[in-house]
């Protein structure tokens, strides 16, 4: 099995870049995709729609001229309702993925609502069409020799624990483990891993102050403003018990990539190094986690 430390993958969401419209200051391309080597990240997954070019033939050039392999990438789609077809956006997706020699779809079940602030609540009907979308994305995916996951991701149709558990008992994909919205969401990362380790199939490595987690469980800030101040943590200075984790999927096979994700809204381009110390902490920090595993 391929060392831990040469599956830490990086994503453009740790400096800041991010779908939602007015999220904040955007880096181009060509800088994180620098950093990103400097810092020794082996790796990256796409990022938002326009971020790397949307031929597949050039954003597989873009990363291999930055000497990044491609790990795949977040795309959220709408899988709950019956009138909308997702297979389209996710063979069109696949395109890249194939071309940059990427492994891995993270599937969100988006709403249809910009940001993730809110969601509607998705009744029978809905789930059984969310469900039933999961293992025919999945499917669709495999044929193009690509892994299909489902990430619980806070302000989508699965959030929350009872979300989780619907996913787990009523589909076969397999997971994207977020231990950070997972967290936020109300689910505990590291009972998740521990209980569900075979279904786990990429990871999302996040560090939380739980105590902002908690204030957006209880609808006391909106997700995106605990996110500006500070909610996400560099790997290991938040409330995470991520040693747990990675030493639970390693003692069980896993060989997925860990990537590391430090959410970030930036109000302006940074006069400082900005995001990439925080970045260099987490590397650290993951490191001494996989000399101890």
């Amino acid at each position: 099995m391929t060392a831990l430390t040469d599956r830490i993958a990086g994503a453009p969401i740790s400096w800041g870049v991010c779908e939602v419209p007015g999220w904040g200051y955007q880096y181009d391309s060509e800088t994180v995709l620098a950093q990103m080597r400097e810092v020794g990240i082996a790796a990256t997954e796409f990022g938002p729609d326009g971020f790397l070019p949307d031929d597949p033939a050039e954003k597989a050039k873009t990363l291999a001229d930055s000497g990044l392999r491609a790990v795949g990438g977040f795309v959220p789609v709408v899988l709950h309702d019956p009138a909308h077809d997702p297979a389209p956006e996710i063979a069109a997706a696949l395109e890249g993925f194939v071309a940059s020699g990427a492994s891995t779809l993270v599937l969100a079940a988006a709403t249809g609502q910009e940001g993730y602030d809110d969601r509607p609540v998705l009744d029978d009907d809905g789930w059984s069409v969310l469900l039933a979308n999961l293992d025919r994305l999945a499917g669709i995916a495999a044929a193009a020799g690509i892994r299909a996951t489902i990430h619980p991701h806070v302000g989508t149709m699965v959030e929350n624990a009872d979300d989780v558990r619907r996913v787990l008992g009523g589909s076969s994909i397999g997971l994207t483990l977020d231990t950070g919205h997972l967290l936020i969401g109300g689910v505990d990362p590291v009972a998740l891993a521990l209980e569900h380790t075979g279904r786990i199939r990429h990871t999302h490595l996040k560090d939380v102050d739980a105590a902002w987690a908690a204030k957006v469980q209880s609808g006391e800030v909106s997700y995106t403003d605990a996110v500006r101040q500070g909610m996400y943590r560099p790997l290991g200075q938040g409330d995470i018990d991520l040693a747990t984790i990675v030493g639970a999927l390693e003692n069980a096979g896993y060989d997925g990539w860990y990537v590391l994700e430090q959410d970030t809204i930036l109000p302006s381009r940074p006069s400082d190094e900005g995001p990439v110390v925080d970045v260099r902490a987490s590397i650290e920090h993951l490191r001494r986690i996989a000399e101890a595993v």
